[in-house]
């Protein structure tokens, strides 16, 4: 699978020079943790991203004003950007290498295609295990019929 086929979609996005605020109000509306931070023409080329974790510890946490400080003053960058076409481990190395739980996805133009999270990637392999789990007990569940089948041709022999 890629990381295109299951990323998040629906980004939260907002331009450089937007406000601390603007951004926090966004992630309370949009019940998201982070904002990618967008410019280009189109605005959809991402150049940043910003976290709760960002707002808190980069601007509460040392007493500044959300609505006076920029989002390109405290967006995480260099930016780490997956593509659409990679795999999933080797998106998983990538932010193991930086140290990061989100990356945005973009297309072949560079345009923001999608995010992806650790919190993502948990639950696709919870559930690709979930499904191995499953396989393992069918397995038992057909080797206990054919063996009582086994059984029941001796028996009638």
């Amino acid at each position: 699978m890629t990381i295109g086929a299951m990323c998040t979609k629906n980004v939260a996005t907002v331009k450089r020079g937007a406000t601390v605020q603007e951004a926090a109000m966004l992630m309370r509306a949009r019940h998201v943790g982070d904002v990618v931070v967008v410019a280009g023409t189109d605005g959809r080329m991402p150049i940043g991203i910003v976290t709760d974790r960002d707002i808190a510890i980069e601007v509460v946490g040392q007493g500044l004003a959300p609505h006076h400080v920029t989002v390109d003053s405290v967006m995480g960058v260099p930016l780490l950007t997956l593509r659409e076409e990679d795999g999933i481990e080797e998106a998983l190395a990538w932010m193991e290498r930086r140290g990061v739980r989100r990356a945005p996805v973009i297309d072949r133009e560079g345009h923001l295609a999608g995010i992806v999270s650790a919190d993502d990637l948990i639950r696709l392999l919870a559930r690709e295990l979930t499904r191995v789990s499953a396989l393992m007990q069918r397995g038992r569940i057909v080797e206990m019929i054919r063996t009582e089948d086994s059984l029941v041709d001796e028996l009638a022999t």
